[in-house]
């Protein structure tokens, strides 16, 4: 199964745009199903799932569905905490997330959400937007992978979202056995050129950091944005063993875009 998250494939969005390596438009082909976490629109990005196509199976925040309806898709399924969908051998569980649902200004409001997804005995979380929250330590146990924001878009991040540190107490609930540092270093507002840089690129290396002191036991994968993660469901390997006791690599990122030095 090919399942793609609050997918956002162009450039620009509204004062933001890319900084990160321009997407292979063949990761955006082909999808089994779109899953929404919320609302917003860095997350439901309607000319995003029209690029997509208006045929692929979407599901998002129960009362919400409106939005993409009236653009003529027709495989949309809103769901709540709780409830599950089947995605081929795939169950897919809606979990809460402590984070605004509303569309903004004035658009529908739904719940915030993340998603465990189980094939078998392989369970991944993927947390949407959210802080910690103290379910998390009942959300899914025996859990292989969990998927946790660590920054945002801007050089500060508002309620209902986790920093580096924050994602890395939620390590202590979810005990997962690989973490991915997730929401980070792709999108930045236009004009603010060279501020605050390290926003960019330091949040998944603080989170790593802080998962060697609070979660010493959990393997972080680092990737920069756009490069493949893979884990073995089976356990880490004797190479990501010797990963674990060591400082994780520094991920090669993107320059920022700033001003040219004229010769």
């Amino acid at each position: 199964m090919r399942i793609l998250t609050d997918p956002l494939v162009f450039e620009r969005l509204l004062i933001l745009r890319r900084t990160a390596t321009r997407l292979d438009p063949a990761h955006h082909r082909d999808i089994d199903v779109v899953l929404i976490s919320h609302l917003h629109v860095d997350h439901l990005h309607i000319r995003s799932l029209l690029e997509i196509g208006r045929t692929t199976r979407v599901i998002m925040p129960a009362g919400g569905e409106r939005l993409l309806i009236g653009h003529g898709f027709t495989r949309v399924e809103g769901i709540r905490p709780g409830e599950t969908a089947a995605v081929g051998r795939v169950r897919v569980t809606a979990t809460f997330a402590d984070h605004d649902g509303r569309r903004p200004p004035l658009g529908p409001v739904g719940p915030a959400l993340g998603f465990v997804l189980e094939e078998g005995p392989t369970k991944v979380y993927f947390a949407g937007d959210t802080d910690v929250f103290p379910a998390m330590t009942d959300l899914a146990p025996n859990l292989d992978v969990a998927m946790l924001p660590v920054w945002g878009w801007g050089p500060r991040l508002g309620h209902g979202h986790m920093n580096p540190r924050r994602a890395a107490e939620a390590l202590r609930l979810l005990l997962p056995r690989y973490a991915v540092p997730i929401h980070w270093g792709t999108l930045w507002p236009y004009g603010l050129g060279r501020v605050v840089p390290g926003r960019l690129t330091d949040p998944p290396r603080e989170f790593a950091r802080f998962a060697r002191r609070y979660a010493p036991g959990v393997q972080v994968l680092l990737t920069p944005p756009g490069q493949p993660v893979t884990f073995d469901p089976d356990g880490p390997d004797p190479a990501l063993r010797t990963l674990r006791a060591k400082p994780p690599r520094a991920p090669r990122l993107p320059a920022l875009p700033g001003p040219r030095r004229r010769p």
